[in-house]
């Protein structure tokens, strides 16, 4: 069946045939027919990238009355970025409509302007549930007049918390309006609401409840947790023309992934909660535009994602709810293409893919990451596809070919191609000739990488947590954060592992008298984890003994009375200050992090921010 066959008007025909649509997707084609010119509710189960927007659009589109400035239709979405994006979508199926005027509202930009703009009178309102809210608490927006209202993704208008607004916004329309809820999942409090505010809904999906896409194939790879980012690197490597949305549980883990990336030379951005308005426009700008290869993202932040030919999304951890996993796969495959879903986890998420597959009804390939020489194979001929294919401008650079040509006139042909090929394929060859297969627990670089178990008097009651003692531990020794793992943090002491060939680093910083608290830092090797709390204790190189005392070579537990505040101490300030002094004229250099004194001594201070893990 075509859109000829479904009932449109002429102007809506016309906006079609523009934008090249012919055949409506199954979610389009149970929908069109049956709200065009009807009232009835809807429950319509669909993944992201189904064509959605058109689904209701269109019909709205087809019953609108332009000749009136009242509200007739209002759509509700989670997200500013989805909000403008049905908008866009709504004015270009409306573009030979004429008086129709559509208002978007959402915070983070000017509520006046919004304001007038619904004063003016507008057909149709696209309006995040927070601001639509504020904008009838001020009186501004009447919604008495409204005949149909969308629910746009409402799963994830509930998981974002928007259930009360929901209410308040609902109550405020009309008995006799039509209610059209579109959701990816049916959670329960979505089943409320059909329950609550809608007549008899006639339901109606493209797929199972909760099913993923068809054309999505879903690959993970276990690994080590310490080398999650080794294989995100390796998967961005071996699928060089990769446009793909890399998803992360936190903020800070979000940035912490984009920066690496950043710094190993990938193409690649962050957008979390804790950009600005300004600064999540411009990220979505550039990966629109396709300046970016990766975007590393929340999952609040990517809501309203709607950019085509997403090629792979990255799930760098499993989300927390295992139904968002639904969500983050389909911002790939959208409009009939297909799109890769890979999970990168670590031996205790195997039950949840279990789970996952339940709710997707879809089975995941165990992957196994490619190897060095894969990579570089792969690298290798995209490159060579690069040069065959890349466009010549032949009046542009003829006149510099004479000087290229006698620069190059003692190489043969052959010689020439190999120095080409040679610039990329020599990066990538020198970085993975000895790479190991992370895939049975092996670190980059050579070989498979031993890790080292180390104890340390240092725990809670010092303030630390597990991100915070990362950062002192990566300040005392120069090993950065990432090469740290396993960290556990107990009341006066914790244990954390890296890699052997650091073992080396952490026994020496013994040698520099570290304090922190007026009491001196001290690692050990440690043989076995040990549970808080004393008793026989855990073995540690360099002598053996009990948990409390001096005897057999264990430390004194010992708490000094008075000291500073220290890392989160009794005023939950780090403080601190680092002092090179000479003790009897040993020439010891002593360091101390505590609260700072003011004596005569060479001092760095810092603030708790240096070492607060901000990713």
């Amino acid at each position: 069946m075509t859109f000829k066959e479904l009932g449109l008007n002429d102007a809506l025909m016309k906006a079609i045939e523009d934008l090249g649509f012919e055949n409506p997707t199954p979610i389009q084609l149970q929908t069109i027919p049956l709200l065009t010119g009807k009232q009835t509710d809807v429950v319509a189960l669909a993944q992201t990238g189904t064509g959605k927007t058109a689904a209701f659009g269109l019909p709205i589109l087809n019953t609108i009355d332009t000749t009136s400035r009242d509200t007739q239709a209002l759509v509700l979405a989670p997200t500013r970025e989805l909000c403008v994006q049905i908008s866009n979508d709504i004015k270009k199926y409306a573009k030979y409509m004429k008086g129709l005027s559509v208002a978007t509202v959402y915070g983070g930009a000017s509520i006046v302007n919004q304001m007038r703009d619904i004063k003016q009178g507008t057909q149709i309102i696209v309006a995040t549930p927070g601001r639509l809210v504020d904008l009838i608490e001020r009186r501004a927006v009447k919604l008495q007049t409204i005949k149909t209202v969308v629910l746009d993704e409402a799963d994830e208008m509930l998981n974002m918390g928007f259930k009360d607004s929901l209410d308040v916004i609902l109550e405020q329309t009309p008995e006799g309006k039509s209610t059209w809820l579109f959701s990816a999942t049916m959670p329960r409090e979505v089943e409320r609401i059909s329950k609550n505010y809608m007549s008899n809904p006639v339901e109606v999906s493209s797929g199972k409840r909760n099913e993923g896409a068809a054309n999505i194939s879903h690959v993970y790879y276990q690994v080590n947790s310490r080398d999650r980012y080794l294989a995100l690197k390796r998967i961005a490597d071996f699928y060089p023309e990769i446009f793909g949305i890399v998803f992360c549980r936190t903020k800070a883990e979000t940035q912490e992934v984009a920066d690496a990336l950043i710094k190993d030379g990938y193409s690649a951005d962050a957008l979390h909660g804790d950009l600005s308005q300004g600064q999540r426009d411009l990220v979505m700008k550039r990966f629109r535009n396709r300046t970016l290869q990766m975007l590393v993202a929340t999952d609040v932040a990517a809501r309203g994602i709607d950019v085509d030919s997403v090629t792979h999304v990255i799930n760098y951890n499993l989300p927390e709810d295992i139904e968002s996993y639904t969500h983050r796969t389909g911002r790939t495959a959208r409009a009939g293409k297909s799109g890769m879903a890979i999970a990168i986890i670590t031996g205790r998420d195997s039950g949840r893919i279990k789970d996952i597959e339940r709710i997707i009804n879809k089975k995941f390939e165990r992957g196994v990451l490619p190897d060095g020489f894969q990579v570089t194979e792969k690298q290798l001929f995209h490159l060579v596809k690069k040069l065959h294919d890349v466009e010549v401008k032949d009046e542009e650079i003829e006149k510099y070919l004479p000087k290229v040509y006698e620069e190059l006139k003692d190489l043969s042909k052959e010689e020439i191609i190999k120095r080409f090929v040679s610039e990329e394929f020599n990066r990538f060859f020198a970085y993975y000739q000895n790479a190991s297969d992370l895939g049975s627990g092996g670190g980059e670089g050579g070989g498979n990488s031993k890790t080292s178990r180390f104890f340390m008097n240092l725990g809670s009651l010092d303030g630390f947590n597990r991100n915070s003692l990362k950062d002192f531990l990566a300040e005392i020794s120069k090993v950065h954060p990432r090469m740290l793992f396993n960290v556990d943090v107990k009341g006066s002491f914790s244990f954390f592992e890296t890699e052997s060939k650091y073992v080396d680093t952490f026994l020496a910083v013994n040698k520099e008298n570290i304090e922190f608290n007026n009491r001196k830092v001290s690692i050990e090797a440690s043989a076995k984890r040990m549970h808080d709390g004393g008793g026989d204790g855990e073995r540690r190189s360099g002598g053996g003994g009990g948990y409390k005392g001096k005897s057999g070579g264990g430390f004194d537990r010992e708490r000094k009375s008075g000291g500073g505040s220290g890392y989160g101490g009794s005023k939950g300030k780090f403080g601190g200050h680092r002092e090179r002094k000479s003790e009897g004229g040993s020439g010891d250099r002593k360091r101390s992090f505590g609260r700072s004194d003011s004596n005569g001594s060479e001092k760095r201070t810092f603030g708790k921010s240096e070492f607060k893990k901000r990713y």
